[in-house]
């Protein structure tokens, strides 16, 4: 069996990055940068003022000077002159200060008398209220780097450099189609043997979570030649195909061997993992192909190792791990097994962090546990038992990006 550590790596190897494409700064929200983002102009542009008052030139400053007022600078209206000797400027936030001023006295420590103005007792110089030009950046310094995702901090960001657009990777196409016989759609009665198909719907949250234009196919027959066909078609509209079981080794099981008879490139199947051990990569020409397992839960704990990563690969970013931290024991665990197990777990705050707790029954069955879940406990294989207290990693289900 694959380690997960391994399987992510060939998994990384299996989808490349998309071709990327130029969108313009409102529909960028999400999207990787495919480039790094240098800014075209110098912020702030001039020396501004951070407040409302009076600029002046700071030698003259003393309780009780008087200066006579020239002028008046406003954010969008600047004064042209130089301010000389005795001169005071009206000056508004944002403004910019004239030449010749190095202090900006806020308004409540100047008394205007007609055309002149008089600094109050309690003056306070300790800061210039001046935000020189240049402070935040200067124009052609890299702010971003490429491989960020742009969030809404980044696209003010990049406004504020003046790029009215950006290279982005593009945004993944995905189809995501549930397999097997027994399925029918939410709403209808099932028959004898028959369940309600809902592993679907899980992974394609996650999927338009994750940035991707991902949408449903039809629940797939049990049948090698309808796969086929399916596959053979996906190829053609999708640059991933996630399909939801089929992936194991009984008699109705027809992915791998659909994969196998189109010519498909297998790069992982069976992983050291609980739950998620039937788990299958492949590519198909253009067609990156993720196999999850059936079950719901597996299928969504498989969902955020593997899926997440894969499309943030696609889209340009580092498609690694998700992110894990640490939590302590609420109570014993038990030595772990050969796989790796994720299990479903709460958490509680402690006197020294978090506290997780796992539920008592992490059977793939329970999908109900998955929403009542916040974090997945992570047991390496073969972990030794662990007490109460004892550091462990969690990986937190809030999701990495919405």
């Amino acid at each position: 069996m694959i380690p997960v550590s391994e399987a992510l790596e060939r998994l990384r190897a299996l989808v490349p990055p998309l071709p990327p494409e130029r969108l313009p700064l409102e529909a960028a929200l999400g999207r990787f940068l495919a480039e790094e983002a240098a800014a075209r102009l110098t912020q702030p542009p001039f020396d501004a003022s951070s407040m409302d008052g009076y600029a002046l030139r700071r030698v003259e400053a003393e309780p009780g000077a008087r200066f006579r007022v020239v002028g008046e600078s406003a954010a969008g209206r600047p004064w042209s002159g130089r301010l000389g000797p005795g001169e005071a400027l009206r000056i508004f936030t944002g403004a910019p200060v004239p030449e010749g001023a190095d202090q900006v006295v806020i308004q409540e420590e100047a008394a205007r008398e007609g055309a002149e103005i008089r600094l109050l007792e309690g003056l306070d110089l300790s800061a210039s209220n001046i935000r020189a030009a240049g402070r935040d950046f200067r124009a052609g310094e890299v702010l971003i780097p490429a491989g960020r995702r742009i969030g809404p901090r980044e696209l003010a960001l990049l406004a504020s450099m003046n790029l009215p657009e950006v290279l982005v990777g593009r945004a993944p196409r995905v189809g995501i189609l549930p397999m097997g016989d027994e399925l029918v759609s939410p709403g209808a009665t099932p028959g004898p043997g028959r369940i309600v198909a809902s592993a679907q719907y899980g992974l394609l949250g996650l999927a338009r979570q994750a940035g991707a234009e991902a949408r449903l196919l039809p629940v797939a027959p049990d049948d090698l030649d309808a796969l086929r066909a399916i596959l053979r078609g996906a190829a053609a509209e999708f640059d991933l195909l996630v399909t939801i079981g089929g992936a194991s080794v009984g008699d109705h099981d027809h992915l791998r061997p659909a994969l196998a008879a189109e010519g498909a490139e297998l790069a992982l199947h069976r992983l050291a993992l609980r739950p998620g051990k039937p788990l299958t990569a492949a590519r198909l020409g253009g067609l990156a192909i993720l196999g999850l397992p059936g079950n719901p839960v597996s299928a969504q704990v498989c969902g955020e190792l593997f899926l997440r990563p894969a499309l943030e690969r696609l889209m340009g970013g580092e498609g690694g791990a998700r992110t894990r931290r640490p939590a302590r024991l609420a109570e014993a665990l038990p030595a772990n097994g050969p796989r790796e197990h994720y299990m479903r777990a709460t958490l509680e705050s402690g006197p020294e962090g978090d506290l997780v707790r796992p539920f008592s029954d992490q059977d793939s069955s329970r999908a109900r546990l998955l929403t009542e879940a916040q974090a997945l406990l992570v047991r390496a294989a073969r972990a030794p038992a662990a007490g109460a207290g004892e550091w462990v990693e969690i990986l937190p289900l809030e999701a990495p990006w919405s």
